[in-house]
């Protein structure tokens, strides 16, 4: 009906532009008899013009652009297709008559009417859906401006897509400042909005909005300037006093939705990370595009994580496998309201029982596999090593042979930095499950296996930073286990990324050997620089409103994390990503092996399961049991 409408619409105006062009050409004044007159004598001229300018709309498509969001690309078409109407009715007056009928200047008088009262109407309609358009035309029509102060922060060409969107969105906040990197565009303005220039005088504005009891938000666009870049601790000031930190949604978010907001609260852990490796997304679309794709652990932060992505990037069928009732119940109606029309299955299954996974797999057939499922809080590992055997170890074992079995074209295992030299039963536990994986690669089978190895994710179930969040939200104090330790960390969202992009590393090499990979995470951060940016983000200040008390390293526990094993090399292979191989090749992981192994863990016996665990891992990593002066020995019943 719409699109009716505006071919009606530009008919009539093509119409009323050739009866103007006439009238105006013949010399007579703007009278009813006039109007009249040239009416009668043009018309049968301006429903060809009319008719003529509609078959250019079809042939050129320009009826379909929407005039809400019309824009100087669209503007292009409009004033093409005028040009050739008045050209070609000018060739077809020549042609018939030799232009006779019509005054000579009536052609040319048309087309400027024609081109000035569509490009009128396109404007009218774009300023009724654009407040900020009719701001700067009527300043001082409508009510007064009640929305929340913002500032933009971003690149110049991001800022004026964005202050656009916003325009059209209907959220309650008005653009009071920008600031940029580009030093060339300070005291200048954008749509009417002032280039600041810099993070100082944003901080100037927004400390005196606050002053005056005034809600105010600051947005970050890009990577251009992060909040890092503006200081934890301002921030820190800034969020106590009301002003909301606020981010553009990633394609994720939005799940495929136009309606989404154009703005986002940040997460505190967002603002810890440092700035998150952006990659291409086009590999990873090619990988699981239409792909039926099987993830267990798929309730957890990284299996859940890793569901929204795939959904994000058009698998064809998503299958959820978890333990965990509650868990898997979240992420299921998540993904069914984000993504409607994505066909998917949850199974409430435990990688334990074989033959219920083999049903799974055999059922629905899946081409791409990521096993997240794990049992990773260290401490409770040392506690229940019976446990970690049975879920890392012989869960990973039952998936690969699923896999396997299943003609499964890649499957790719969610590993850990603490499986790197491991002192701990859940790192020796995860660095044996590699070594399945890495087993199952050389027996018979079609399926193309990936261990993806990385660190610690801001954020995740177990991690460091929901236990701080807790810890000052109590009013302290912050316990670390000693002031020199030190981590890897990443956000779960560039976590996932990452690992997309080495299993589609990994597929687009199926005669390569068996991709083990390990991201680039960076440097490492000391747990307690991360508890202060914290308590900063609080708007506390450290040892002072919030006390940091030291309790000493639990057992297993290391001081440094590291990403590569003693017994292996890396190198680079692409973007923050490590390609790992076995320096001296140690034992392979048998079936045999793994059978004695879940024996001994369904026995009960703890002693036994741990003696059981690091014996055969000696023989994997073909290094002897080491642990330096930093780990706390394990204690052996």
């Amino acid at each position: 009906m719409i699109r009716g409408l505006k071919v009606a619409v530009r008919a009539s105006v093509r119409v009323v532009a050739m009866i103007g062009g006439y009238l105006v050409a013949s010399g007579n004044a703007l009278t009813p008899d006039a109007i009249l007159d040239a009416t009668q004598s043009a018309w049968p001229f301006a429903l060809a013009f009319a008719a003529l300018g509609f078959l250019l709309d079809q042939f050129f498509r320009t009826d379909r652009a929407l005039w809400r969001y019309v824009s100087i690309v669209d503007v292009g078409p409009i004033v093409r297709t005028s040009l050739l109407s008045a050209a070609i009715f000018l060739a077809l007056s020549f042609f018939m008559d030799r232009g006779a009928s019509l005054p000579r200047s009536t052609l040319l008088i048309a087309l400027i009417l024609d081109i000035g009262l569509t490009l009128a109407l396109v404007l009218l309609r774009r300023i009724i859906h654009d407040k900020e358009a009719l701001k700067a035309i009527a300043p001082f029509v409508g009510s007064r401006d009640e929305r929340k102060p913002l500032i933009v922060v971003g690149a110049m060409d991001r800022a004026e897509t964005f202050l656009r969107e916003l325009a059209r969105s209907g959220e309650a906040y008005r653009p009071a400042g920008i600031v940029t990197d580009n030093k060339g565009a300070v005291t200048r303005e954008l749509r009417g909005v002032p280039v600041l220039s810099g993070a100082g005088a944003a901080f100037e504005i927004l400390e005196d909005l606050t002053d005056r009891d005034i809600e105010a938000a600051i947005v970050f666009l890009d990577d251009h300037l992060t909040p890092v870049d503006f200081g934890v601790e301002r921030l820190g000031q800034l969020r106590t006093r009301g002003v909301h930190l606020l981010r553009v949604p990633s394609l994720v978010e939005m799940g495929g939705k136009a309606d989404e907001p154009v703005m986002r609260k940040f997460e505190l852990e967002e603002l810890l990370a440092r700035p998150p490796v952006r990659l291409a997304d086009g590999p990873l679309r090619a990988l699981v595009a239409g792909k039926r794709v099987l993830v267990t652990g798929a309730g957890g932060s990284i299996g859940s994580e890793i569901c929204r992505q795939v959904a994000s990037l058009g698998c064809g069928h998503l299958v959820l496998v978890d333990n965990s009732e509650f868990g898997l119940f979240k992420i299921d109606q998540e993904i069914s309201a984000r993504w409607q029309t994505l066909s998917s299955r949850e199974y409430l299954y435990d990688v334990r029982n074989k033959a219920l996974l083999n049903e799974v797999f055999t059922r629905e057939r899946p081409d791409v596999v990521f096993h997240a499922a794990a049992l990773k809080h260290v401490p409770l590992m040392e506690k229940h090593p019976c446990e970690s055997v049975l879920t890392n170890v012989v869960g990973t074992w039952n998936v690969a042979e699923a896999a396997n079995a299943a003609d499964v074209k890649h499957m790719v295992f969610i590993s850990t930095d603490k499986a790197v030299d491991p002192p701990n039963v859940m790192g020796a536990t995860k660095r044996l499950a590699e070594a399945v994986v890495r087993a199952q690669q050389t027996s018979a089978g079609n399926t193309r296996f990936s261990v993806v190895r990385f660190g610690n994710v801001l954020g995740s179930a177990g991690s460091v930073v929901p236990t701080f969040r807790a810890q000052i939200e109590r009013g302290g104090p912050v316990t670390l286990t000693h002031p020199d330790i030190e981590r890897y960390f990443m956000t779960i969202p560039e976590a996932v990324q990452l690992v997309l992009h080495a299993t589609a590393h990994s597929a687009g090499q199926p005669d390569g050997p068996m991709g083990v990979f390990v991201l680039d995470m960076g440097k490492p951060v000391k747990i307690i620089d991360l508890a202060r940016q914290l308590i900063g983000l609080y708007g506390k200040v450290p040892g002072k409103d919030i006390e940091i008390e030291v309790t000493g390293l639990r057992p297993g526990e290391k001081l440094f994390e590291e990403l590569v094993d003693s017994s292996e090399v890396a190198e680079m292979c692409g973007q923050s990503l490590m390609c790992v191989t076995d320096r001296i090749e140690g034992a392979r992981m048998t079936e045999r092996m793994v059978h004695k192994l879940e024996q001994t863990a369904r026995t009960g016996d703890n002693a036994a399961a741990r003696a059981l665990i690091f014996e055969i891992l000696a023989r994997v990593r073909t290094v002897g049991d080491e642990r330096g002066a930093d780990v706390v020995p394990i204690k052996r019943a």
